[in-house]
């Protein structure tokens, strides 16, 4: 586990590649977060106004342009097309090591599986517990992380849907609270649907005892 002070002004985005990211998916990003692209996210980032500092990959899907912008204007980490890991998971380890307040993993989306099962993978790695407050967009759809003992505090949009889903055994001591139906010292088995699909009463807030949990809901209406 990564025991070094987390920085407690600091918001890391990392942009994925695979679909593009629409405007509005950025709105709520703080001018200053420091941002880190995976390979083909330096286009998608760039195209959202988000300018990235480090830039990692194999680089087979970025355009010759972003490539040719990222060597000019970032700090380039280039693998082999043969290494084992995946450009997402080299992208959170930069990320890690900073050791941020907050990481938000944006992308478009996509209609690969098992991408996207390996990006949820990658943030149920140890040192990810050393940042408070993760989240991942992925393309309309918003999950923030909870690694126990853990808790978040959230607004999503009143009678809205929210989702709470186990990714690890076991996952126990969910606590949760502003919704119409409330959970109490439950624990949940890996991708029950025991949880989907609960309405937003008030502000949500949810504590885990042991695991990780994923709660997945919309970023609050603006204004």
């Amino acid at each position: 586990m990564n025991t070094n002070f987390t920085n407690i002004d600091e918001t890391v985005v990392v942009v994925l590649g695979a679909e593009r990211i629409q405007p509005q998916s950025v709105a709520h990003i703080p001018d200053d977060a420091y941002v880190i692209a995976a390979d083909s996210g330096v286009d998608h980032a760039r195209a959202v106004g988000l300018i990235p500092k480090e830039v990692v990959g194999d680089f087979d899907s970025i355009s010759r342009r972003g490539l040719k912008w990222a060597h000019q204007h970032a700090t380039v980490h280039e693998y082999s097309p043969e290494k084992d890991d995946t450009d997402t998971q080299l992208a959170i380890s930069l990320a890690v090591r900073r050791v941020p307040a907050r990481l938000i993993v944006i992308s478009g989306g996509g209609d690969r599986l098992d991408h996207t099962l390996a990006v949820i993978g990658a943030l149920l790695d140890e040192d990810v517990t050393s940042i408070p407050d993760v989240s991942l967009q992925w393309g309309d759809n918003l999950a923030t992380i909870v690694h126990g003992p853990g808790r978040a505090t959230l607004t999503p949009p009143l009678n809205s849907t929210l989702s709470v889903m186990a990714l690890s055994a076991p996952c126990n001591g969910i606590t949760m609270t502003g919704t119409k139906w409330s959970l109490d010292d439950e624990s949940l088995t890996v991708l029950s649907g025991r949880g989907v699909s609960n309405i937003v009463e008030g502000d949500v807030a949810i504590t885990v005892r042991e695991g990780v949990l994923a709660i997945f809901h919309q970023l609050p209406n603006k204004g």
